[in-house]
């Protein structure tokens, strides 16, 4: 194998090693929290470690890069390196970039509360590939970037702007045949010899942990003292070797673990032992491969009683090296190891004292046969999942991730050519530029105001675009259409100095900021259904926290974005079945279920179905001759929008039928804000080509036949209703 170094200075190594990574990460990640003590020394220095942690992270980065040639894969590992994946993807979007965390990742509450969750999280999903030991580490990590960012969870891992990071769970191995084939060599023999001698007629029990927090090694030694109190026949026919290997020696909560340890071993040797034995061997230090390999292969019982781990690959070892003795395992239920070898040991919980005292008296006592049953199902499994497997299934899943990324690539339109869309537009005379407003136009909105009050729901437009969108709608040669689900007094309120056409809850109402507002709707049209859906929405939005439900004119939209995204679901799954078992199961209405949103709304009522009702009246209204020679559409439309003659085809994100333009500098400034918005940052186009020019001019103009003029009704203008906890 060949290392390349990176270099670190001290104070780096201080502030991003000791510091951020062994004095956050690690406690969060195992369920410690943050530092207690000395909270605003700890909020002084959070920053200055985040900041050599990124630091750190952009130095493996830059050795990365400066050897890595095309084709090579790039494998980041544990919680050290969770920058490293957008590091390294921003200098090369290309590179394969897998990323694979050793330790347990915590829920999404416990990830909240550190202040760089976000950054953190959004570094990680840069990778292609994202793998866990255990699917519930794989579960809360998705949990949180569903949670915290608000993204999708899908089966396969987490989608943003339609980029999907695989998550999936690896869990690791061991190289078991080192330590088979470790037991045959004569110095593992000999140890084993001398142990036999040395605990003869005695059941040895064994664990063999890092003196840390999270091994449960109190827990451990205080369930034994337990079992002894209980079970006086066993006090001289069992011992219990623990091997405690020191870390941190020079942290004070490690030093006082090690006081404690030695001080309740001491307790229990001075209580229950002889002059002649002892029921606890205790050695601070680790053991040679060959000591510890013997050490395995003597043991009865092995006891891994961690709090929180990863994997914990000594109760795989223990297995490898049983394959004579059929030894039992007992394993602490959060452990990773458990999802994996649990059907074969005795599966504790560590907290529970009693509960482990009593499975030591029942692995001491266990028949033959159960002990062979439950050996060979670990054996079988540990001699199967090894390391070099677990290390070959994760970078083909990586490969194949790629190949899999690369062929949804091909399906999705590319990104907008800002400078293609702006030299047409300059070449253009009659432009049409249809805008959505909702996740477009508007101002981002976060989720949660720092109280956790929901901030305010109302879209307003973006003060961004104020000055482009007057320019451009005061230029005679462009037509403006804002299409939007909202009803018409959002977009009164929004667009009313704006000369330009504005199309309400999905093109339903439609007027000219110069003039009144009116529908294509019959006025006959049947509503009675509103109140007993209304009826339904105030049900939900009642029993879920920062819900709400807007009553439009054609239209109910119950909306749980603020919500809880899991709880959320759940309640809009509830919903659409209360409302097909009775307010609609007979009406003729629409039922459409968005991302975090349910509406019930008259039939027909969509934005593809408006679209040629818009144009239609637009091309009546301004008395067309010029053809329309330029269409740009943005916005994020749940449904197809098609024109008439297919003139431009919108699907989701962003679709522009190429023509020719004008006013180079203010179509310049109005592209470059869409695309490099919070909103729009995968703005995404088509080119449409067809067999006939019928973007180029006067083919547009001659076959164009407007659809028969609509019914034009003239409505008062009435405030919408929202209802909200």
């Amino acid at each position: 194998m060949r290392c390349i170094p990176v270099f670190l200075d001290e104070e780096i190594v201080n502030q991003y090693y000791n510091g951020y990574c062994n004095n956050i990460l690690w406690p969060l990640f195992h369920y410690l929290g943050l530092p207690q003590e000395d909270r605003l020394a700890t909020t002084r220095t959070f920053q200055s470690q985040f900041d050599a942690y990124k630091k750190a992270n952009q130095m493996f980065a830059d050795v990365v890069n400066k050897h890595y040639e095309e084709g090579d894969v790039v494998w980041c590992h544990d919680y050290h390196l969770m920058f490293l994946p957008k590091c390294l993807k921003q200098y090369n979007d290309k590179m394969k970039v897998g990323w694979f965390l050793h330790t347990p990742f915590p829920s999404s509450e416990i990830h909240r509360t550190l202040p760089s969750r976000s950054e953190l999280l959004r570094s990680v999903l840069a990778a292609d590939l994202v793998g866990f030991h255990t699917y519930d580490y794989a579960r809360h990590f998705v949990s949180a970037c569903t949670r915290i960012l608000g993204l999708e969870g899908t089966p396969e891992g987490v989608e943003d702007h339609g980029k999907l990071t695989r998550v999936a769970a690896f869990p690791i191995g061991i190289d078991s045949d080192r330590f088979t084939q470790a037991l045959e060599l004569p110095e593992v023999q000999e140890h084993m010899k001398e142990l036999k001698e040395r605990f003869a007629g005695r059941k040895v029990m064994l664990g063999v942990d890092r003196l840390d927090m999270i091994k449960g090694i109190p827990q451990k030694i205080l369930a034994f003292e337990k079992f002894l109190e209980e079970n006086s026949h066993w006090r001289d026919k069992v011992v219990l070797l623990q091997i405690a290997v020191p870390t941190r020696k020079d942290v004070p909560e490690y030093q006082k673990l090690t006081s404690q340890v030695h001080e309740i071993v001491g307790r229990i040797n001075g209580r229950f032992g002889t002059l002649t034995a002892v029921p606890i061997h205790h050695l601070d230090r680790s053991l040679d491969f060959h000591e510890l390999c013997a050490l395995y292969a003597v043991t009865d019982v092995a006891l891994v009683t961690s709090l929180r781990d990863g994997m914990n690959l000594v109760s795989y070892e223990f297995v490898a090296c049983q394959a004579s003795k059929k030894g039992v395992l007992i394993l602490s239920e959060f452990a990773g190891a458990a999802q994996s070898l649990g059907a074969g040991a005795i599966l504790v919980n560590p907290w529970n004292i009693t509960e482990i005292a009593a499975s030591i008296g029942y692995a001491l006592e266990m028949s033959a046969d159960e002990r062979e049953k439950r050996h060979q199902f670990n054996f079988k499994h540990v001699k199967t999942h090894t390391s070099q497997e677990w290390a070959a299934t994760f970078v083909s899943e990586l490969n194949d991730t790629i190949v899999e990324a690369q062929l949804r690539t091909r399906q999705v339109p590319p990104l907008l050519p800002n400078k293609v869309a702006v030299d047409c537009y300059s070449k253009s005379n009659n432009r049409l530029i249809i805008l959505g407003f909702n996740a477009t136009l508007n101002e981002p909105v976060d989720a949660l105001g720092r109280a956790g009050q929901i901030r305010e729901l109302e879209h307003k437009l973006h003060s961004n675009t104020k000055e482009p969108l007057k320019k451009l709608s005061d230029d005679p040669k462009t037509t403006i259409v804002v299409l939007s689900g909202s009803g018409r007094a959002v977009l009164d309120k929004n667009f009313s100095e704006f000369n330009m056409w504005l199309a309400a809850e999905n093109g339903i109402f439609l007027r000219h900021t110069s003039s009144e507002w009116m529908t294509t709707m019959p006025e006959n049209l049947n509503m009675d259904w509103v109140d007993s859906v209304k009826h339904v929405f105030e049900y939900f939005t009642e029993r879920t926290p920062r819900s709400h439900f807007e009553l439009r004119e054609m239209s109910i939209v119950w909306n749980y974005k603020y919500a809880d995204v899991e709880f959320g679901r759940i309640q809009a799954r509830d919903l659409l079945q209360h409302l097909w078992a009775g307010p609609i199961s007979n009406a003729s209405l629409d039922v459409v279920q968005g991302g975090r949103s349910v509406e019930v709304r008259t039939i027909g009522v969509s934005k593809g179905a408006a679209i040629d009702r818009i144009l239609g009246e637009i091309v009546h209204k301004k008395g067309m001759k010029t053809p329309i020679d330029y269409v740009l559409c943005v916005g994020h439309f749940l449904a197809k929008v098609t024109f008439h003659l297919r003139l431009c085809y919108c699907y989701r994100k962003i679709m522009i039928g190429l023509a020719d333009p004008k006013l180079w500098n203010l179509m310049k400034m109005c592209i470059n804000f869409l695309s490099q918005s919070y909103h729009l940052n995968h703005l995404q186009y088509q080119e449409l080509c067809y067999p006939n020019p019928i973007l180029t001019g006067h083919h547009l103009c001659q076959n164009y036949q407007p659809p028969p003029k609509p019914v034009r009704r003239q409505l008062n203008t009435r405030n919408n209703v929202r209802c909200q906890t």
